[in-house]
């Protein structure tokens, strides 16, 4: 079903999560620090890596930074136990896909863990779409600006940006943008969106010649303008 990269230092935590884990199936090799998961990388493959911020060597956002600077692709779900919206947007603009708060139910973390592996291997039928000055290679997964710069965007931002650009110009719930890139499955709020929207933003650049505009629809959640 997929193979998990659980990083947790919490030993009770880290075997109890590991086993409900292996329970519904998946391949999971945990370890208790950065450098440790560092290495299994380097060693394995895995579909997914749940990665807690806490780590007694390497600061989780740190480790997750090193992993996307290495070219590591596969979906990163953080876990912490921070709240405050700037720790959450810090570890999206690092490469997290996703992020659960602790304490968290076993029950949310493991319909996340299915919802961002389906997520990964799901394909489109669009080849190529076009956001402004930006286009995006549905295939690649890969978004280009109008110099020909690759811009890094996570998993989940790249989801985002694709489902705003195919349904421009009305405007999307932030309870549809939930249900169509982080899946039905799982029960979070709209916070979640508007965290990535604000990553999003950021990465794209805000420049008024960019040819798109990210609207925010008061009441309601978002709309992508394009330039005619």
């Amino acid at each position: 079903m997929g193979a998990i990269l659980l990083v947790e230092d919490d030993e009770n935590l880290r075997i109890a999560l590991c086993d409900n884990l292996e329970e519904e199936g998946y391949r999971v090799t945990a370890v208790a620090d950065g450098t440790s998961a560092i290495e299994a990388v380097q060693r394995d493959a895995f579909d997914l890596v749940i990665l807690d911020i806490m780590l007694p060597d390497i600061d989780g956002y740190a480790l997750c930074e090193r992993l996307r600077c290495d070219g590591f692709s596969a979906m990163i779900l953080m876990l912490t136990a921070r709240t405050l919206e700037d720790d959450l947007v810090r570890g999206l603009e690092l490469g997290a896909d996703d992020y659960l708060t602790k304490p968290y139910r076993l029950r949310e973390l493991l319909a996340r863990v299915q919802a961002l592996l389906r997520r990964a291997s799901s394909l489109t039928r669009v080849d190529v779409l076009r956001c402004g000055t930006y286009r995006i290679d549905m295939q690649a997964r890969e978004v280009v600006d109008g110099a020909g710069n690759a811009v890094s965007l996570t998993r989940t931002e790249f989801d985002l940006l694709s489902y705003l650009v195919q349904n421009h110009g009305r405007a999307i719930t932030r309870d549809e943008l939930l249900n169509e890139v982080w899946g039905r499955d799982i029960a979070i709020d709209g916070r979640t969106v508007d965290n990535f929207i604000s990553s999003l933003k950021k990465k794209l650049g805000r420049q008024s010649d960019a040819g798109f505009h990210i609207r925010t629809v008061r009441g309601v959640g978002y709309r992508m303008e394009l330039d005619s």
